[in-house]
């Protein structure tokens, strides 16, 4: 709900009060005396019905005019002495308009004051056509998303198993490998494909005779798995093997279950693939140029970000699996459920959240998108998953007191920009201009409050699985990518 400061108190209310008044009651602000009806319509929604009586739209009323009165200038008047019922008169579209946004803001304000409404997102309201009567109670009414209502059993001594794994040097050699790969030169290659090497590629997509999309270009390394935003092809690297320029391969595509083309969700699509170009992988000379563009000053000191990178990625893979656990085991006895209309509007977000916990990690660019496509292909599933896991961790960090300092946005804002080989400080301008510093503070927060369930949990510590995105290249590309089109052949 907004929050404004309710309106002072009128010239009769404000005079001096006598000494046998108590300072709470001078203090006392101006409150008004709603009549509020709330009802469930719904799961994690609610109707809302305010009545404001008339005796309090006529404070108001008074405390605008005196306001108004004190600085409006009318011909024939000193300041400040022009009678209300002229100022009324002559300003009367700029009086209403104070009214209306103070009557509503302060009732808003109060409302959320005295309910347990825990709105999600604005509450439907149609300000433009809602008018205050110059007589009689002002009605209104809306309907708002709220957060869900559940309480949280005990979460000390909770029993969680907890991968784990210890970084070796051919782990870091590894890392180095990849990260040094996002710098490398791509060198065309006349040889055929082989594991590792890039390709353009232009595609054509084929469903029951018909041409989903045509000459579709994009830019692949070849490994195992390919995948699209709503699809995948399986063993891409032995599709590919030995194919040179001009060469053709075709392959089946199952469309995701949760592809935002619904009436493709399931459906299998014919791809032919044509390779425009092959190309090698050339990486970067390890000289001074490439140390002062990634931000350290030697091969050792690079080797230490790359490890520390690499505990980073282990931690997030721990708390993942340990959040995965927490949230299964209080949502077991859970009977609350998340609206599909609120799911599919926070689709972005949720996918928003997890790519830039993914960058506060260090995971490269490529890691990310092989991610973020397989959240595209579950997209409902893991963002009803997410939001039901950030309301939980959200009210663990409120119990607990958790709190976000700037060095703490600090710390991970110089841990994305190492990762990314990107000026620490046009990073934070460009996440401060955007808007998403909050959604980084909220990340962090919800990682104190694994930390806290850490901290109290009995641990049986696992072996930690690798995970396969090292296999996987994701390109941003959907199969079917206009939703609105019909089904089937192009006319």
């Amino acid at each position: 709900m907004s929050t404004v400061a309710e309106p002072e108190p009128t010239t009769a209310e404000s005079a001096e009060v006598p000494a046998t008044e108590t300072k709470a009651e001078v203090a006392a602000p101006w409150r008004m005396t709603l009549g509020v009806d709330v009802r469930d319509i719904g799961p994690c929604k609610k109707h809302v019905k305010v009545r404001v009586p008339q005796d309090d739209i006529s404070h108001i009323r008074n405390f605008v005019l005196d306001e108004m009165k004190s600085k409006a200038a009318v011909p024939g008047f000193r300041p400040g002495k022009a009678p209300k019922d002229i100022i009324a008169k002559r300003f009367s579209r700029e009086l209403n308009d104070e009214i209306k946004q103070k009557v509503l803001i302060g009732s808003l304000e109060q409302l959320s004051q005295d309910t347990n409404i825990e709105p999600i997102n604005e509450p439907d309201l149609d300000v433009e056509n809602l008018t205050i009567p110059d007589a009689g109670d002002f009605e209104y009414e809306f309907q708002v998303e709220v957060r869900p209502a559940f309480d949280l059993p005990a979460y000390d001594q909770m029993t969680i198993k907890r991968p784990t794994r210890e970084s070796t040097e051919a782990d870091v050699d590894a890392a180095q490998q990849r990260f040094l790969e996002q710098y490398a030169e791509h060198v065309p290659s006349d040889a055929g494909v082989e594991p590792g090497d890039f390709v353009k590629i232009c595609a054509s997509f084929a469903y029951k005779d018909g041409t989903l999309q045509d000459h579709a270009h994009f830019s692949a390394r070849v490994r195992s798995t390919l995948r699209f935003e709503d699809g995948e092809i399986i063993d891409f690297d032995k599709l590919l093997a030995g194919a040179k320029a001009g060469d053709s391969r075709e392959a089946t595509i199952t469309i995701s279950k949760e592809a935002e083309n619904f009436a493709m969700r399931g459906e299998k699509v014919q791809a032919t693939l044509k390779v425009e170009e092959v190309n090698r992988v050339k990486l970067p000379e390890l000289n001074r140029a490439l140390f002062q563009r990634v931000g350290v000053e030697t091969i050792d000191e690079l080797r230490i970000e790359i490890e520390q990178a690499l505990q980073r990625q282990i931690q997030y893979d721990q708390r993942q699996a340990v959040r995965r656990q927490v949230l299964d085991k209080i949502t077991a006895s859970a009977t609350w459920e998340l609206p599909e209309d609120l799911v599919l509007k926070q689709v972005e977000n949720a996918m928003y959240r997890e790519v830039l916990e993914m960058q506060q990690a260090g995971y490269t660019e490529q890691h990310i998108r092989v991610r973020e496509n397989e959240l595209r292909q579950h997209q409902v599933s893991m963002t009803r998953q997410a939001m039901k896991e950030h309301f939980i961790l959200d009210k663990i960090a409120t119990q607990e007191g958790i709190e976000v300092s700037e060095y703490d946005v600090e710390a991970e804002l110089h841990y994305m920009a190492m990762s990314r080989g990107e000026n620490i400080r046009r990073m934070r301008a460009r996440m401060e201009k955007s808007g998403v510093i909050e959604n980084l503070e909220a990340q962090i927060r919800e990682r104190k409050a694994v930390d806290v369930i850490l901290s109290k949990a009995v641990f049986e510590d696992v072996p930690m699985e690798t995970p396969d995105t090292l296999n996987v290249e994701a390109v941003e590309l959907e199969v079917c990518h206009n939703p609105d089109e019909p089904i089937g052949p192009k006319a």
